[in-house]
């Protein structure tokens, strides 16, 4: 186990390091100069190329590139061309929105995904599965911007029962937090359905139902116990896409999250705060993806004594 979770680190440093490279490679080759997008036309050439050598954008690439991973390694990304606020600073105001939003979509999500999928494969084949089911692809094939925008027309402005903007109050999340969460819940809804349906047939299932173990204490305890594994790589993956912020969703109800900042980022051409805001959604997906691939331990023992390990 413990070398299994050091090829995991390994490998994780890896990946954040490579993705820090391509980051970096496609800011340099892509058109626009962020420092006369900065100064906009008020400035001359001379100006110009003052403030990049200000801002060390006129050494040569690789230096750039040592510089910029030095900074990252110290959590230092710079400052930000247009706000002057510190990235990492900036990062994590934007973090302590994200994260409560990420949250609260992650609990409608599962709450409502994952015992409907059970539910569902409890009764395959029956008019309830198929409502499920068609609820489902509904909730996954429906725009988020769009999911959002009728909950804010339905219950902030013809019931006017909660906000349609904002972050003031649990209340100012709630509607986002179902229009960001309606998706994911339509995924988890399909997999542990279908993850579930592969257990029901196997041989333990059966001989358990012939025991005379009761209905819903086969379907909790044997077979939703070993149909965990994609059902818990599915929410893994889920909360991670939860945690880097949803820009439309952030859009639409005027939420400063990660995802805002991102938008921003990339409309300015703000170097440093999207190279940090880049390097933070990496960040959290390798790590989130580390701790699914090591929960998978605890989950299947074949893995945890090394006869599951790639």
């Amino acid at each position: 186990m413990l070398s299994y979770t050091a090829k995991r680190l390994i490998q994780t440093i890896f990946v954040l390091f490579g993705i820090s490279l391509i980051t970096f490679i496609l800011l340099q080759v892509v058109p626009g100069d962020p420092v006369a997008m900065m100064l906009e036309k008020r400035a001359d050439a001379e100006t110009i190329a003052k403030v990049r050598h200000e801002l060390g954008l006129d050494l040569p690439i690789h230096i750039q590139y040592f510089n910029f991973i030095k900074g990252a390694i110290r959590l230092d990304f710079g400052t930000s061309y247009f706000t002057k606020e510190v990235v990492s600073e900036a990062l994590f105001r934007c973090f302590k929105v994200t994260v409560k939003l990420a949250c609260m979509s992650f609990v409608f999500a599962a709450a409502i995904g994952i015992p409907s999928g059970i539910f569902s494969a409890v009764k395959r084949g029956k008019g309830i599965d198929t409502f499920v089911m068609i609820l489902s692809i509904i909730g996954v094939s429906a725009p988020a911007f769009w999911v959002a925008i009728i909950l804010q027309i339905i219950f902030g402005l013809k019931l006017a029962v909660l906000p349609i903007s904002g972050f003031d109050s649990v209340a100012s999340y709630i509607l986002p937090s179902v229009a960001l969460g309606a998706r994911y819940a339509g995924n988890m809804a399909r997999i542990t359905r279908t993850s579930m349906l592969e257990v029901m047939g196997q041989d333990y299932v059966r001989t358990a139902r012939a025991k005379g173990v009761r209905k819903w204490s086969v379907i909790l305890k044997h077979a939703l116990k070993n149909a965990l594994i994609p059902i818990v790589t599915l929410v893994g993956t889920d909360f991670g896409y939860m945690l880097t912020g949803s820009m439309l969703i952030e859009k639409v109800f005027s939420i400063p999250g990660i995802g805002k900042l991102a938008v921003d980022a990339m409309s300015n051409r703000d170097l440093p705060l999207l190279e940090g805001t880049v390097m933070y959604i990496a960040f959290v997906f390798v790590i989130v993806n580390l701790i699914v691939d090591l929960s998978y331990a605890f989950l299947d023992p074949r893995i945890r004594y090394g006869k599951g390990a790639a």
